[in-house]
């Protein structure tokens, strides 16, 4: 389990599902700069950053290549680390091609499963929480495929220009990549996530799950001491998490 030490007066931030670059550049570009100010304002008092994955809609990684674009993200987060503040990232079912430019060019390790920390005394359980619980079948097979070797090793051998392009079309209209048949609460007896988490609950114990991918803020409580949080998105609720050492809560940006 990892460990994350707040000092007096410091907090740990957590934030998901940005999926800069959608629709188009120019119509995410607001939202970013959005963000940018986010990330100026918790830098203040930030002991610890975690990032719950689809920062970007689309993310790949060539040997020599990244997409282009969102230099201010990811100057600021540069800026960030270069500070001394850690950042964790999760990648999400929208970023997953993450392969070394994020821990080599931003000091920031990035996480392909879900993980366990200890901030202070209180215990985390945390991820992005695609493919996670049981349904959601169509996703859990095209995820197999996104992951499979050969099948990344061909998509490399794509020009760019042409995979980029191809990846981005299917990234928003793919509904099984994009999950707009799933962005309304289902009941807290058919969220999957709380599901999956009442399921790892039972193997050990853990005060917080916190997840992202849901698009929705909720907070669940499971039993009498653990609870589950998924942290909303960056498209229309502008949501965060913050946890101050004794609990974690949900805010909004910009209210």
């Amino acid at each position: 389990m990892k460990s994350v030490s707040i000092p007096k007066g410091k907090k740990v931030y957590f934030a998901s599902d940005n999926h800069l670059g959608a629709p188009t550049r120019e119509q995410s570009l607001p939202r970013e700069k959005k963000f940018v100010a986010w990330l100026d304002e918790v830098k203040t008092d930030a002991a610890a950053i975690f990032l719950l994955g689809d920062l970007f809609d689309f993310w790949f990684e060539y040997k020599t290549v990244v997409p282009k674009g969102f230099t201010r993200t990811l100057g600021k987060l540069a800026e960030i680390t270069d500070s001394g503040i850690p950042i964790f990232y999760f990648v999400g079912n929208h970023d997953l091609w993450m392969n070394g430019y994020f821990e080599n060019e931003l000091n920031i390790p990035v996480y392909h499963k879900p993980q366990q920390f200890k901030i202070n005394s209180t215990t985390f359980f945390i991820g992005h929480g695609d493919g996670l619980g049981p349904g959601d079948k169509g996703y859990k097979r095209m995820k197999k495929l996104f992951t499979n070797g050969l099948a990344q090793w061909c998509f490399r051998w794509l020009h760019p220009d042409l995979g980029v392009k191809l990846a981005q079309y299917f990234s928003i209209n793919n509904k099984l990549i994009s999950g707009e048949d799933d962005i309304h609460f289902l009941g807290e007896d058919k969220e999957w996530l709380v599901q999956y988490s009442m399921r790892k609950l039972k193997e050990t114990h853990q005060d917080y799950f916190v997840f992202g991918h849901r698009h929705l803020p909720l907070e669940i409580t499971l039993g009498e001491t653990s609870t589950y949080v998924n942290l909303g998105d960056w498209i229309s609720y502008y949501t965060y998490g913050v946890f101050d050492g004794t609990k974690l809560s949900l805010e909004t940006f910009g209210q």
